[in-house]
C-alpha cells in the first residue's frame, strides 16, 4: 500500500483520510505521487524488458558460432566460429564429458568479446573438466599457454581435437593432461612450480558424486592471484549448496548472466584478493538470480 502526503495549510500531514475541504490541495499532490509511483515501476518494468531483449540478442549471437556439417560423417562433430578461427570438434554420445555444453559458449564468446579486458597473451591458464576442449583451444587461439585437463577416458578425443584446431595455430601448442578431481593434487600439479593466472571451467557443477573433490581441486590450483573464470548451468538446488560452499574459499562475482539459458559466468580469486569490475561493480549476494539484474 502507498501512503501519500496530504497538503494542509501549515504542515504536511499523513493521515490516510483527508477532509473534504482539503480535497482540491490534496489533488495536485496525489496525482504527482501516482506519477513518481508509476514511473519508478516503468523503469524497473523497462529495464527488465531491455536486459531480456540484450539477453535474447547475444544468446541468438553465440549459438551462431555453432554450424554443423553438410553432409553426414562416420564421425560426429560440431563447428564454432570463435577468434577468428573456424573450429571442428568431435564428440561422442556415451558420456558426458564428450559434448560440447552451452556453458562451454558462453565462456568461449566471454574470452573473444573481451579479450581486451582478460588479455590472455602469454597466460598460464588451466581448463579443469575441459571435455572435447573448445574453451582450451579458444584461450589458446587467444594466445594463452593452456593447460586442457579431463579424465582418462576422455583425454583420447580431448588431444585430438585439441591437435587438430591449433597445431600451427597458436603461440604456444596447449597441451592435454590427466586430472582427476581431488586426486595426487600436489604429486601431478606441485604448488611450488604449477602456477596458473587462469583456472577456466564450463558446466563442471551437476549432479555428480565429486563436488567435495571439485572444490578441492579448485583450492589447491588456485593461488593468490589466480583468477577462476566459471561458467555455470543452473539445474538442481544442489548447484546453490555448491555456489555456497565455494564462497567459503572465494570471492565470487557475476560478469555474465544469461536467464533464457539458466547460465550463469563467475569470476572468482581468493578471498580479499578480488577488485569488483562488473558492470555496476556488484557482488555475488547483490545481484539477483531471477534473470533482473541489468546493465544500467
Amino acid at each position: 500500500m502507498y501512503r501519500v502526503a496530504y497538503l494542509e495549510p501549515g504542515h504536511i500531514s499523513t493521515d490516510s483520510k483527508p477532509k473534504c475541504s482539503d480535497q482540491l490541495s490534496i489533488r495536485p499532490i496525489f496525482i504527482i505521487s501516482s506519477i513518481i509511483k508509476d514511473s519508478v515501476f516503468s523503469n524497473l518494468l523497462l529495464s527488465h524488458l531491455i536486459w531480456e531483449k540484450e539477453d535474447e540478442q547475444i544468446v541468438a549471437d553465440i549459438m551462431r558460432r555453432r554450424f554443423f556439417p553438410a553432409v553426414l560423417t562416420h564421425k560426429a562433430w560440431e563447428g564454432f566460429h570463435f577468434a577468428g578461427h573456424e573450429i571442428k570438434i568431435t564428440e561422442a554420445t556415451d558420456s558426458y564429458g564428450a559434448v560440447v555444453w552451452p556453458s562451454a559458449l558462453v565462456l568461449c564468446y566471454f574470452l573473444e568479446t573481451n579479450s581486451k579486458q582478460y588479455n590472455l597473451v602469454d597466460k598460464n591458464v588451466i581448463e579443469i573438466g575441459a571435455g572435447t576442449g573448445l574453451v582450451s583451444i579458444v584461450a589458446s587461439l587467444l594466445g594463452a599457454c593452456v593447460t586442457a585437463t579431463d579424465l582418462p577416458e576422455l583425454l583420447g578425443n580431448l588431444q585430438h581435437n585439441v591437435l587438430q584446431n591449433t597445431k600451427l595455430k597458436c603461440k604456444h601448442q596447449p597441451c592435454a593432461k590427466e586430472l582427476s578431481w581431488g586426486v595426487d593434487l600436489e604429486k601431478n600439479f606441485p604448488r611450488s612450480s604449477c602456477h596458473f593466472d587462469y583456472i577456466m571451467a564450463a558446466d563442471v557443477v551437476y549432479h555428480h558424486p565429486f563436488l567435495d573433490e571439485l572444490l578441492l581441486t579448485f583450492d589447491h590450483l588456485c593461488q593468490n592471484d589466480t583468477v577462476i573464470l566459471w561458467a555455470m548451468k543452473f539445474r538442481l538446488e544442489k548447484e546453490n549448496q555448491f555456489v555456497d560452499r565455494f564462497q567459503t574459499l572465494f570471492d565470487l562475482e557475476i560478469i555474465f548472466d544469461f536467464p533464457s539459458l539458466n547460465i550463469t559466468l563467475y569470476k572468482a580469486m581468493r578471498k580479499g584478493r578480488m577488485q569488483s569490475d562488473t558492470p555496476n561493480g556488484l557482488s555475488e549476494e547483490e545481484i539477483p538470480k531471477d534473470g533482473s539484474f541489468s546493465c544500467l
